[in-house]
């Protein structure tokens, strides 16, 4: 079976498609950043979107294009919690059955919020169980359409509509600093970029426990790691996908990577200074630029900030510790 790449056409129209349900979330700014780098940040706050993460745009727009066959019998996904949630919103707004298969470990709040949505959750233990083949069989028993988290086209091009509204924004920029994890919001953002802003240089940027993007875009070949330990519970993956690699391939600047403790210095100044909760794995972009991974000074930045969902009291204790 040939997979079709999206393109940014894709987008386009994934971004008419989610002009009725999607929020256009705002671009903020820091001055206390902006001296800090001597550059101009713009921070594209997808912790303000519906169910808190960027995820709604491709869940949405993924089950907005379903038949209506599928539609009838219904989807299924696998995720640690904002796909979930997204694919759970977005089948309740259309009237469509949601099974979402979720780690046994997943952060308390992402499954509560899923099963909110009206979703009928299945767990799983994701060191010794494999989520897509929990997921392939209940296709193959109930019939059921499979929207995976990232390695989908309508999912992709959903994704890429936060850059492109970024850029719609803010203009032209140098630098463009998004988080990786199986390449959804990577990739999408890569034909965002590329079409809107063509110069800039665009960094996935994943923990350092899971570097499995960055060993694939510096070897040519997709790299497959075990399930990897971080905080940032939503990039945890073992591998990109056959549609996201080609894309980060091909436009990507570079993979970079941070530590658990850079992302909880990246989460405490938004709530010192910005007065908003981000996630780890939504900071994991402006870890990276705010330890100048890459040069940034005088630049035109863009960071996405890809959700805010996180326990309060794991959150509180990230703010706490040293």
């Amino acid at each position: 079976m040939t997979l079709r790449l999206p393109i940014y056409d894709d987008v386009v129209d994934a971004s008419t498609a989610l002009g009725v349900a999607a929020y256009r979330t705002p671009v903020l700014t820091s001055q206390t950043m902006n001296a800090r780098l001597d550059a101009q940040v713009f921070f594209k706050c997808e912790n303000f979107q519906r169910i808190g993460a960027f995820k709604f745009r491709g869940g949405y727009n993924a089950v907005s294009k379903l038949s209506a066959a599928q539609r009838k019998a219904g989807v299924v996904t696998f995720s640690s919690g904002n796909h979930a949630q997204a694919i759970a919103l977005a089948c309740q707004l259309l009237d469509v059955a949601a099974t979402i298969v979720m780690p046994h470990d997943a952060p308390a709040a992402k499954k509560a919020a899923t099963v909110g949505y009206g979703a009928r959750v299945i767990s799983y233990h994701r060191q010794t169980e494999d989520r897509e083949q929990i997921a392939r069989a209940l296709v193959e028993e109930q019939g059921l359409t499979l929207i995976p988290p990232f390695d989908h086209a309508d999912v992709i091009a959903g994704q890429g509509t936060a850059v492109k509204e970024l850029l719609e924004d803010v203009g032209g920029l140098d630098l463009l600093f998004v988080p990786l994890g199986g390449g959804g919001l990577l990739s999408g953002s890569l034909l965002s970029a590329n079409a809107l802003s063509p110069e800039c240089a665009v960094y996935g940027v994943e923990p350092q426990a899971g570097n499995d993007g960055q060993q694939s875009f510096r070897t040519g070949a997709v790299v497959h790691i075990t399930p990897p330990h971080s905080i940032a519970d939503g990039a945890l993956t073992s591998a990109l996908g056959q549609l996201t690699f080609p894309i980060i391939k091909q436009y990507a600047r570079d993979i970079l990577t941070v530590s658990d403790g850079q992302l909880i210095d990246a989460m405490r100044f938004f709530a010192e200074r910005m007065k908003m909760v981000v996630e780890p794995t939504g900071c994991l972009g402006a870890a990276a630029a705010f330890n100048e991974l890459v040069p940034v000074k005088g630049k035109r930045v863009g960071i996405l900030l890809s959700g805010g969902n996180v326990d309060l009291s794991a959150y509180a204790g990230f703010l706490q510790s040293n």
